[in-house]
């Protein structure tokens, strides 16, 4: 199985085309009609596609602690203003390490330093 992923509002649109040509399918939430979507919303249709949400936002992490949820994974990036470009790469860069974590249930930290992984549910 190949991972799927789910761009949130803030992450650049333009992302997901570069990592669709890459080979990895990839959706904006602008692209669905989701931009002003609630988190609640964004990981509802993330888990019935079976996407994992990559994200500006603490809170997607907060909602799957309290929830004890075991889906969707979400990546959180913790690096500000990224351009398109720079933010496909580091994707690219990172999915490799936790593709197969992510695929089962997931939440990752990226922040300039270091990624941290951790699986579902967050206890």
């Amino acid at each position: 199985m190949k991972i799927k992923l789910l761009l949130d509002q803030g992450l650049p649109r333009s992302s997901a085309q570069m990592l669709s040509q890459r080979g990895i399918d990839t959706i904006h939430v602008a692209d669905i009609g989701y931009s002003t979507a609630e988190d609640e919303e964004i990981l509802a249709r993330a888990k019935q596609e079976k996407r994992t949400v990559v994200t500006l936002d603490a809170d997607f992490h907060t909602l799957l602690a309290l929830s004890q949820a075991t889906s969707p994974s979400v990546i959180r990036i913790r690096i500000e203003r990224l351009k398109a470009v720079a933010m496909s790469e580091l994707l690219l860069s990172i999915l490799p390490q936790c593709q197969d974590d992510l695929l089962k249930g997931a939440v990752v930290t990226v922040d300039a330093n270091r990624i941290r992984l951790r699986l579902l549910p967050l206890l």
